[in-house]
């Protein structure tokens, strides 16, 4: 087992109170990331390792040391506060005048504290009856931006070979921008619905049917998995929010980006400090660190 520690904060001084914990054959380290390799792994050393990155503000993963980003088929990925920056349908509401009401919601449901996610979107998007539709592609415009490392996860993911699927229950009008910025595989998305160039109030889910909430995302990956032609264990699965977590649970390897407490507790791997990009870290067909430069332990 190899133990990948990875974030700006990453350090020599850092670095050292790894090693005489976890005792590696040999470090690996270029950038922002390094890899330890073959470490010590019993519980005490878990423990410890999690108090170093906590400490030191580190992501720190212990992974096989054959874990192959080749392997794996699909690349599934929310949309709101993962791949991208924001809670699209709360900047649209805080232009519309409507965002703390909508974003105490959001909050709340992301932090699992809403037990019927559909009904909690049907409420948000209540509240926006009649407001211009333009105001989607102003919060596209100017406030949308790709999270940190999104656009060369993505790229490498279908580098390797594998299918991009972007599952979220926002919306359309985004996730369709971003299948063209990117070069998406598959979205599965939420529809607002839109009369005269207004709100009208009300929200579907993929071509008119229920809402596309944790089981509808659930249901996204096994699908794609199965025209794939794999199992869903060949998928890598991140997300941020509750409604992500019955997907996460599903795939070969879940991961929490900047995610509620309730997803870093079941997720597999964690990034608070590391970008998105800091996922290829994990992977000895990716990872930079193991290619770069050795230092003996």
């Amino acid at each position: 087992m190899d133990l990948v520690i990875q974030g700006p904060a990453l350090k020599s001084e850092a670095l050292d109170t790894f090693k005489v914990v976890c005792n590696p054959a040999r470090i690996g380290w270029s950038g922002d990331a390094a890899r330890c390799v073959a470490v010590r792994e019993d519980a005490e050393t878990r423990r410890a390792v999690a108090g170093l990155a906590e400490y030191w503000k580190l992501d720190a993963a212990f992974v096989p040391d054959e874990l192959r980003l080749a392997d794996f088929r699909l690349l599934a990925m929310d949309m709101d506060s993962t791949l991208i920056n924001i809670e699209s349908l709360d900047e649209v509401a805080a232009y519309a005048g409507k965002g703390a009401e909508v974003a105490a919601i959001t909050e709340a449901a992301m932090r699992g504290e809403i037990a019927d996610y559909a009904e909690s979107l049907r409420r948000r998007v209540a509240m926006l009856a009649g407001v211009e539709a333009g105001l989607l592609d102003r919060v596209y415009d100017e406030k949308l931006r790709l999270n940190p490392g999104a656009e060369r996860l993505v790229r490498a993911a279908q580098d390797a070979g594998l299918s991009t699927l972007l599952v979220t229950g926002g919306f359309t009008q985004f996730t369709a921008r971003m299948q063209a910025r990117l070069g998406l595989a598959a979205t599965r998305s939420n529809e607002l619905e839109i009369i005269d160039g207004r709100l009208t109030g009300r929200v579907s889910g993929p071509g008119g049917g229920p809402i596309l909430d944790a089981a509808g995302k659930a249901e996204a990956l096994a699908q794609t998995c199965a025209a794939l032609g794999c199992a869903t264990d060949k998928a890598i699965a991140i997300g941020d929010g509750a409604n992500d977590l019955k997907m996460m649970k599903l795939a070969g390897l879940s991961v929490a980006y900047r995610a509620k407490p309730v997803v870093q507790a079941q997720a597999r791997y964690a990034l608070n400090h590391a970008t998105l990009a800091g996922v290829l870290s994990w992977f000895c067909d990716t990872d930079s660190a193991s290619r770069a430069r050795d230092t003996r332990a």
